[in-house]
């Protein structure tokens, strides 16, 4: 595996052809290798001479705190090393200026409704996904893929990216990549460093408030259920809702459409999310 950090190292691999691409910031950790292991299994069964090609970059444009930018851990060396474990054939770290060029406007695909409608991460984090689909389009700019993996954990984004792909027309599968867990059923995310022994024990009610909600078949006795977990705990909701999965519009009950489960909350200084399949 190469570390590639100037775009002669990458152009170089990637005339080899298309790649899956793993798009990440960093700070990696066993659910990232997950979704690159993931990757580099699709590239194999695809015969894409690439391989699986994982970026590193701490995308600016998508944080609304600056302090929250510049506090995001950079562990580049860590990072390759997991990514070489996981099956990655090339990791690229670039500089902010490879990816958004001095003199150079790099443009922000229109936001799809699923970015600005549903009162979730667009209300609680605005601008965010306008970084998001902007880094994402950017990417895929600058590293051909026949397809690239993204975290379920991250459920909204998910299907930001799937409606901004097919916005754009472009011919790059969205492939999701399960939600994995601490032992203790957190789900995996690089804030959890960031949590104190009780932070971390209240922190655990997200996971027994999704299993609380599976139990219901109607979407608001589902939310009331996880709100009573969330605030049993002590922890500060910012949202505990059941969506449509695709469009995350509200779901009416007997609507026959699949939903997910949705929980954005707050351990102290650090917010957690996690989802899950609703009902069971």
């Amino acid at each position: 595996m190469i570390v590639a950090t100037s775009p002669e190292e990458w152009n170089a691999w990637l005339e080899r052809g298309a790649c899956v691409l793993v798009p990440t910031m960093g700070a990696l950790h066993a659910g990232h290798a997950a979704l690159v292991r993931l990757g580099a299994q699709l590239a194999r069964e695809r015969g894409l001479a690439a391989g699986c090609v994982a970026t590193v970059f701490v995308n600016p444009t998508q944080f609304n705190e600056k302090s929250d930018f510049e506090r995001y851990p950079r562990t580049l060396d860590a990072d390759a090393a997991l990514c070489a474990e996981a099956g990655a054939s090339m990791v690229v770290a670039p500089a902010p200026g490879h990816v958004y060029p001095p003199g150079r406007v790099v443009p922000t695909p229109a936001l799809p409704r699923v970015a600005t409608a549903p009162g979730l991460e667009d209300a609680h984090r605005p601008g965010h996904f306008a970084g998001v689909c902007q880094v994402v389009s950017r990417l895929f700019e600058m590293f051909p893929c026949a397809a690239a993996v993204f975290g379920e954990k991250d459920w909204q984004q998910l299907q930001v990216v799937r409606a901004m792909t097919h916005d754009l027309k472009a011919e790059i599968e969205i492939v999701p990549g399960a939600t994995i867990r601490e032992a203790d059923g957190l789900a995996m995310s690089s804030r959890n460093r960031f949590l104190s022994d009780a932070e971390r024990a209240a922190g655990r009610a997200i996971r027994a408030a999704l299993d609380a909600a599976r139990a219901e078949r109607d979407p608001h006795a589902a939310e009331a259920r996880m709100a009573g977990v969330l605030r049993d705990a002590g922890l500060e909701i910012d949202y505990a809702v059941v969506r449509d999965a695709e469009t995350l519009e509200r779901l009416d009950p007997g609507s026959g459409r699949s939903g997910r489960a949705l929980i954005t909350a707050r351990a102290g200084s650090v917010r957690l999310l996690d989802n899950d399949a609703w009902p069971a």
